[in-house]
This record gives C-alpha cells, structure tokens and sequence, in this order.
C-alpha cells in the first residue's frame, strides 16, 4: 500500500468514526429507559434527580448534548462512567488488553488449526480424511461459542479438573504487572511460569472462540484451494516434477489465502466485540464483562466509549489487512 493511499484511508477513518459516534449517540437516547433513574436511591428527591442529570449533561437537549460531547471527545474525555465513577477512557483502556489477549490467543488457534485442516483435506481429497475434515467443521459451526464453552468447563474443569474456569489469574498470585498485557509482559519478562498459568486461565474461553472459527477458515481455504489446484501454474509445476506437498504449500496455499485473510481480519473485531457471553461464563475481566454491566445500568457514557473503542479497532484491522494484501500478493501494492 502506498503512503499516500494509507494516508487516504487514515483521513477517512475520522467520518467513519463520527458516522458512529452520531447513530450509538442517537439510538442510545431515544431507547426507553433513564440512567439516573436506576443509580438514585429510593429515598432521592427530584431535585437531586435534577442535580445529578445536569452534572451529567442529560437535562439538555440531544443536538446539544452531542455537541458537548463531541467537545470532549476532541479533548481525550470520554467522560464518566454513570455506574463506575469512573473515567471512561480509563476503564475501556484497561479492560481491553485482557479481551485483547484473548481474541489474539482465539484467532492464532483459529488460524493454526483452520489452515492445518484445510491443507489436510484438500492434500487428501476423496480419501476419509476430507470426509473427517468436513464432519469436524460441521460440528464445530453447529455449536455456538457460549455452548462450546459450557461443554468445555464440563468436561476440562467438572469431570476432568485440568483448567481453571474462572478470572485471568489466580488471585493469590502475588506478581505485580506495569502493564494489562499479563501475558505479553510475563513472556517478556522471563516469568514462563507465571506465563503458564496465565494461558491456563485462556485456553477454555479461547477455545471455545475458536472453534467455530477453525471450521469456518477451513472450509473457505479448502475451497479457495481447490479453485487454485486446477490452475495452469500448478499444471506447469507438476510438469516440473515438484512434490505434491510441495505444490500445495509453495505454490497454492499463497494464492489461496487472500479469502482467508480477509475472513480472519473480519472475525478478529467480532471475536473482541462478541466475547461478552464467554467472558461472562467464565467470569473473565474483560471489556466484554464490562460492556454487559454497562448495558444492564444503562451507562450512556461508557456505551459510547467502548462503541467507539471497537469502531476505530475495526479501522485499524482493516487497514492491517490490506497491508497484508500487498505483502501476499504484489500485484495490490498499487
């Protein structure tokens, strides 16, 4: 990608993100139902109702209050969690590392296993192991994440108590972290140990993310793969004398991948805005868990912020895709 295209796309993320900023503001106002309402105590009169909506900025009307908010955005305030008391930009920022962590574990076993699978099956086509193959996706997107995880908490944590089913790290454990990033900090630290238990805590809910995604890039690769094998290149590199494994791997899987990479760029921003119900079940500290208190308390200012967190996320990513293209194939540099 060029610098001058990255830089168009760059400038045309701010409209993107304001489009956003203006339907979540929007729809947020006009569902029914009143924050301050559900944070008052029984006993608070109406004119402390009337205090606490204008420190909040809600007793003005919503083209003003948009105005002031997109004042505050312009100014890095994100403003202050109605349930939290917090700072919004301050709670997103640290919950999202946790949920990023997962959704990174999530889309590399997606992506080893996806790849793996689909190599298989098309290395062995006709043969019982493609029939396999297609049985163990069918499996896998038949079930959604929230099931898969339960049915991994009863089996590697009920009948077999192999993993933790529960939080990021145990709470005993005394280490302390400068940064969210637990796992990437404890790797880079040396402290395999602590790394250990870390991936300990990830493995069911990354799993559980994972296997619908494992089928789903195999059966787009394995399609993509076999659209490239009958291909005049391929011909030419049979006639060469190369190994079939050879063929698959060096020659077709490159051409193959662009599908693939497109669908695990795409999947990556829903795995981190849809691990709300696996990060409940497992009482994962992620911004996921937060987003769902959110919703529940009907916290306007911590919505538009993860809202927006997860709108520029999605820009970035597609950016990065791109940026993938041209280095898998050349021809899209320009």
């Amino acid at each position: 990608m060029s610098p001058a295209l990255l830089l168009r796309r760059l400038l045309l993320a701010i409209p993107t993100l304001l489009g956003v900023a203006v339907v979540v503001f929007v729809l947020l106002r006009i569902v029914p139902g009143d924050p301050i309402a559900m944070m008052v105590p029984g006993e608070a009169t109406p004119e402390d109702i009337a205090r606490l909506r204008a420190s909040y900025g809600l007793d003005k009307s919503i083209p003003m209050q948009f105005v002031l908010y997109l004042g505050q955005i312009a100014q890095g305030n994100f403003g202050i969690s109605i349930s939290l008391k917090q700072d919004v930009l301050s709670l997103v920022l640290g919950r999202l590392p946790a949920t990023l962590e997962l959704a990174l574990c999530a889309i590399t076993l997606s992506i080893v296993f996806g790849v793996s699978l689909a190599l298989a099956a098309t290395y062995w086509r006709g043969s019982w192991v493609e029939t396999f193959v297609d049985g163990l996706n069918s499996i896998a997107l038949a079930i959604p994440e929230f099931l898969w995880a339960m049915l991994l908490i009863i089996a590697f944590a009920v009948l077999v108590p192999f993993f933790p089913i529960s939080g990021r790290i145990d709470p005993m454990q005394a280490t302390v972290f400068t940064t969210q990033f637990y796992l990437v900090e404890s790797i880079v630290r040396g402290q395999f140990g602590l790394a250990r238990e870390l991936l300990a805590h990830l493995a069911l809910p990354a799993i559980a993310l994972a296997l619908p995604l494992i089928a789903v890039i195999a059966r787009v690769l394995k399609a993509s793969l076999q659209e490239v094998m009958v291909q005049d290149y391929i011909l030419l590199a049979r006639v060469k004398g190369f190994s079939d494994l050879r063929i698959l791997v060096g020659e077709a899987l490159p051409n193959a991948l662009l599908p693939a990479i497109t669908l695990t760029g795409v999947h990556f921003i829903f795995l981190v805005g849809g691990t709300v119900l696996v990060e409940l079940i497992f009482s994962y500290p992620g911004i996921g868990n937060m987003l769902y208190g959110a919703a529940s308390n009907r916290d306007l200012p911590l919505i538009q912020g993860v809202t927006l967190v997860f709108a520029l996320l999605f820009i970035v990513i597609n950016i990065v895709i791109d940026l993938v293209y041209s280095l898998v194939n050349p021809r899209l540099r320009h």
